[in-house]
């Protein structure tokens, strides 16, 4: 797929459930903030975590994949994605699924996923986008990822419906917990190709249940997570301020799904600031794959589904 970047103008200017917040605080995070706290924090703005192929797993306890192939400096090998198909959070035949894109992977074959073939990503899948904005509302959240024109709406300080409608990025609603963004998702869509939470194809069912929690850090306690990122990911040197030290905003987040995963888990992704310039990646028009010398199955459609 043909990778086009454009640079445009930033536009600088959200019911967490009892076992994410145990999680969070077994992890060894501090303490989730009291839910009476009235300030409402200041996100909003552009926030970057260049790295790939994903998230901080943590150091402890049930996390996500961790990559099985590493390149000579001992990080994961982005040009091969070998999701850890041992981690004891995958069912049987999740492993089995993870295993077998591994394979493919090892093999020299790019197999398709909602990145590489256009598609919407879903949540945890989208955390892979390198940049976002955030924009906090009394009644809406909205982010903006710099890949895609992936835009994600969360209605503040309501339920979920009686009936969820799934969607492409399911129904998120959100609340604060003092200095926290809590935000729930439910409803993800599955009937829909290249149905993964990450980029070693492990897959997801209706039951997919995502929490996440955001919050301003000092760096000192930010820098955790940002060193478990370096030993994991392939940090490109793209937007971020490395030697930046003021606020961090941390993501700290849940995922569970008892039709694929064994247990809860958690991991982290610790944004920084840097440029202010928003290089929006997009799908070019060619949706030629050079690389597979075949076309992307991208979506189609003979009339508007809206």
């Amino acid at each position: 797929m043909i990778i086009e970047r454009r640079k445009f103008v930033s536009l600088t200017a959200l019911a967490a459930v009892a076992g994410a917040a145990l999680l969070y605080q077994s992890a060894g995070f501090a303490e989730a903030p009291d839910a009476k706290a009235a300030a409402m924090p200041d996100l909003s703005g552009i926030w970057w975590h260049p790295s790939l192929p994903g998230p901080e797993p943590l150091a402890s306890g049930p996390t996500g994949l961790k990559n099985l192939s590493r390149d000579k400096t001992g990080v994961s090998d982005y040009d091969q994605l070998v999701g850890d198909y041992h981690n004891p959070i995958l069912k049987a035949q999740t492993a089995a699924v993870v295993k077998k894109f591994g394979e493919l992977s090892r093999a020299g074959i790019t197999f398709p996923s909602p990145a590489n073939q256009c598609w919407p990503e879903p949540v945890p899948y989208i955390y892979k986008s390198f940049a976002i904005q955030i924009f906090q509302q009394p009644d809406m959240t909205t982010i903006i990822h710099d890949q895609d024109h992936e835009v994600r709406r969360i209605r503040m300080n309501v339920p979920h419906p009686a009936k969820v409608v799934p969607s492409w990025y399911g129904d998120s609603v959100g609340h604060y917990e003092g200095d926290t963004l809590v935000i729930d998702t439910i409803g993800t869509r599955t009937d829909r190709p290249y149905a993964m939470i990450d980029l070693y194809g492990t897959p997801y069912s209706d039951k997919l249940h995502v929490v996440e929690r955001y919050r301003l850090v000092p760096y000192e306690e930010a820098k955790e997570g940002i060193e478990r990122d370096a030993k994991e990911n392939r940090r490109p040197p793209v937007g971020i301020d490395r030697s930046y030290r003021g606020k961090y905003l941390q993501l700290f987040y849940t995922v569970e799904d008892p039709e694929e995963f064994t247990r809860p888990w958690s991991a982290t992704v610790t944004y920084g600031r840097g440029s202010d310039d928003w290089p929006e990646t997009v799908c070019a028009e060619n949706r030629h794959e050079y690389y597979n010398n075949k076309n992307s199955d991208v979506p189609q459609a003979d009339k508007p589904d809206f």
